[in-house]
């Protein structure tokens, strides 16, 4: 737990000794705190599968998004603080359900414990595959240190500039960190690799979330992973967007996108040659407990992701 000491988990770096009774920015002490878990059928299909993804959302996030759809938990802090024991319990039980992994939701506070729960887990016998599931905003030296945490991962990219990603996620250096770690998963973990069953296995899938009025943060990012990824990578392509906790009293964030919005980015993949993924059909709005895998259909052309 020597992460702890001075916490570095996350690239706000802002050095809590969160063992000695400090809280992080993101106000994570030192017991694990979970909100719920279950088997979620609202992920991309690959990793929702037939029988759910065994998720976990973890309370308290580093990022701290105005729109955020889980800000109970995530800004709030709601949740039950548990042990490592019991985090381990959970994994198990998730596993006895038949869940097809372990679908970390916000991990970045808790990476240790989760990592010991794990290892306890697969010693009592259950074997899942993780689904490192996150906002993007993660330090590469961190995802390479709990590298055994990440077999499939699940990373949103939400902003190309510091001024979009200030203004909504108060993390100027949200672009330049969450590029960052998503060229970092394409070259370590690699592209999206499905079983038989069609299930993720292991590789990369890049959630674009098309946001009001910025639409061209998505374009843009679109292109940097053409130029850095290629068209190889899986991305979901989302168009969700639904004011949400701060968002709601902020103007231009208190709207969902307009359908120009969305299909100036559906248009740009798509002259891009970026097939291989999933478009959401524009006016998707989910909520906190609504199923965004079943809104969710391949890209125009896709041939989809590719059995190992």
């Amino acid at each position: 737990m020597k992460d702890l000491l001075r916490c570095n988990l996350c690239p706000r770096s802002c050095g809590a000794n969160r063992l000695a009774g400090g809280r992080g920015v993101c106000r994570a002490g030192a017991t694990p705190k979970v909100f719920r878990w279950g088997a979620h059928f609202g992920e991309e299909p690959p990793v929702s599968g037939t029988r759910g993804s065994g998720a976990v959302f973890f309370s308290h996030c580093p990022l701290g998004c105005l729109y955020c759809q889980n800000h109970p938990w995530t800004a709030g802090g709601a949740g039950e603080e548990i042990s490592v024991d019991r985090l381990a319990g959970i994994f198990r039980d998730l596993a006895a359900q038949g869940c097809h992994n372990w679908n970390l939701v916000t991990p970045e506070p808790w990476l240790p414990f989760i990592r010991e729960a794990g290892l306890r887990a697969k010693d009592a016998g259950a074997d899942l595959p993780f689904v490192y599931n996150t906002s993007g905003y993660v330090r590469v030296d961190v995802a390479e240190r709990y590298r055994d945490l990440l077999d499939v991962v699940l990373a949103d990219l939400r902003y190309a500039s510091p001024a979009c990603a200030a203004e909504a996620s108060r993390a100027p250096d949200y672009p330049e960190a969450a590029r960052a770690f998503v060229k970092w998963c394409w070259e370590n973990v690699g592209p999206l690799e499905l079983g038989a069953d069609g299930v993720a296995r292991r590789g990369t899938i890049v959630r674009l979330l098309v946001l009001p009025g910025h639409a061209d943060e998505a374009v843009q990012n679109l292109r940097w992973l053409h130029a850095n990824c290629g068209t190889g990578i899986a991305l979901s392509l989302m168009s969700q967007y639904t004011p949400a906790h701060a968002a709601l009293e902020t103007p231009g964030w208190d709207r969902t996108i307009a359908e120009e919005e969305f299909l100036r980015v559906t248009d740009e993949a798509a002259r891009l040659g970026m097939d291989e993924g999933w478009t959401q059909p524009w006016g998707t709005a989910v909520g906190d407990d609504e199923l965004m895998g079943e809104n969710m259909k391949p890209g125009e052309g896709a041939v989809g992701p590719r059995p190992a």
